[in-house]
Formats: C-alpha cells, sequence, structure tokens
C-alpha cells in the first residue's frame, strides 16, 4: 500500500510539473527564452532538416528573437490584440505601416538575398503581373525605399500567383502559406514558414507572420500548447490548419 501511495504520489507531482508547464508555455511569449529562431526545441522525436551553410533555411533560423514575454506592438505604437497569436516575437524593424502579411514574407526573402548581395535576385511581380527588380545594390537606404515601393504594389494576390504549389511533405523553410482573397473575405493572408522538422512521413513546420495594421513580425502560436509552436502534418490534408488559419493543401507554395 505504500508503495502505491509512493508512486501516486510521484505521479501526481509529474503531472502538476507537465500542467504548470503547459500553462507557461500557453501563456507566455518565448516560453523557452530562446535566443533564434533555431533555438527553439523540435517536438521530441522530430529532427531539424539540414541547413547548408549560407542557404535561406540558415538565415531564418538565426533571426533573432526578443526576451521571453514581449508584447506584439504596432507600427503606430500600442501593444496590438490577440497576443495569445504569438508564440515569440522576432526582433528586427518595420520598414512601414504597410508591411503586413504578404509584405513580411517578402521582406524576408529580400533581406536574405540583399545580405548575401544576391542584388540581381531581388524582385517581386505586382498584383498587374510586372516585374519590379531590385536596382540600388548595397545601399541600404534603396533597398529599403524598394521594399516600401513593393509594399505598395503587391500583396497576397501577387505573392499567391507569382509562386508554385509544393506538397507538405516537401516543404522547405522560406515556402509561403498564401492565399488571396477569398468569397465573403476582403482579405487574403500570408504565412512564412520559418523551420521544418521531421520524423519519419510526419513533417513540423514553424511559420511566422505580419498582420494588418502593422505589427511586429512573429511566430506563430500553436495553441496546443504541447506542440507550440510546430504545426504537423501527415501529408493526407486536404486543409492545413495553422493556428486560427487554414489553407487548402495547394496554398503551400514557393518561388
Amino acid at each position: 500500500m505504500k508503495k502505491l501511495f509512493k508512486f501516486m504520489g510521484i505521479s501526481l507531482v509529474i503531472i502538476v510539473i507537465i500542467c504548470g508547464w503547459c500553462w507557461w508555455n500557453y501563456k507566455t511569449s518565448n516560453p523557452w527564452n530562446a535566443e533564434t529562431i533555431g533555438d527553439i526545441p523540435v517536438p521530441f522525436g522530430y529532427t531539424r532538416l539540414e541547413a547548408a551553410s549560407g542557404s535561406y533555411a540558415e538565415y531564418l533560423r538565426s533571426l533573432p528573437l526578443r526576451k521571453r514575454g514581449t508584447k506584439v506592438n504596432l507600427y503606430t505604437g500600442g501593444e496590438a490584440n490577440y497576443q495569445f497569436l504569438s508564440a515569440g516575437v522576432i526582433d528586427q524593424d518595420i520598414l512601414s505601416d504597410s508591411e503586413q502579411c504578404a509584405d513580411v514574407t517578402m521582406r524576408l526573402r529580400a533581406e536574405y538575398l540583399w545580405q548575401k548581395g544576391r542584388y540581381s535576385e531581388i524582385c517581386f511581380r505586382n498584383v498587374n503581373g510586372k516585374r519590379m527588380n531590385y536596382t540600388g545594390g548595397r545601399s541600404r537606404m534603396a533597398f529599403e525605399r524598394y521594399m516600401r515601393n513593393v509594399y505598395g504594389w503587391c500583396s497576397t494576390y501577387s505573392v499567391y500567383h507569382e509562386t508554385t504549389p509544393r506538397p507538405i511533405q516537401e516543404v522547405q523553410p522560406g515556402d509561403v502559406l498564401v492565399y488571396p482573397a477569398r468569397s465573403g473575405m476582403k482579405y487574403g493572408h500570408a504565412l512564412i514558414v520559418v523551420d521544418v522538422a521531421k520524423k519519419g512521413s510526419k513533417v513540423a513546420i514553424m511559420c511566422a507572420e505580419g498582420n494588418t495594421p502593422a505589427r511586429d513580425k512573429h511566430v506563430v502560436r500553436n495553441l496546443n500548447p504541447l506542440n507550440n509552436p510546430w504545426f504537423i502534418f501527415d501529408g493526407s490534408e486536404e486543409n492545413l490548419f495553422v493556428s486560427v488559419f487554414h489553407f487548402n493543401k495547394d496554398e503551400l507554395r514557393h518561388y
């Protein structure tokens, strides 16, 4: 009987610890106090995809995070609504009040190419299908001016039509989940996949987003605290549910 009570006591302690950890993970931004996206632990049994030195995947994993408990702030000042949707705030400036969801996916891609000196590859198509080429070289002022111009002419519509579908089981860091405005909806939405891990046939993705009005870029929280901030798929899904958003399987896309 004593052994049974001892076992029950240990089990209760373990349950309390797990519940406390889940509560803290659910409530707090960056509960791991991770310095970068790549420091966030993967789900149990999963392994991150290899990232070549100097690759886009490595760049995304190196994005710095603000300290535990940091709130998502609006470009115009003050805290954004729905803080519970953020699992961690990315420590990167906001270029303008127009830097919203699709703009964040373009900003990160362009930022990587600019930092690597691959200026001729920085190009986006606007909503009319016209190419917008960057020609400012290593001038930071020219780069930021170009991005603000892109924000004014591009959208979820243009990002969707400029990209190509990719099956979820082949997902790569830098891919985008994007849909233009749907029937009965005024706006579309876009997320960027910032990290990927796998376990057998299952794939776990971590996403980041901006939103309207413009706000800090942030890692998207999984409302299931045991998986936060990863979203797990096995390839059989017709719809990809990421937090409060859902995407058709052909809305996972890549450049």
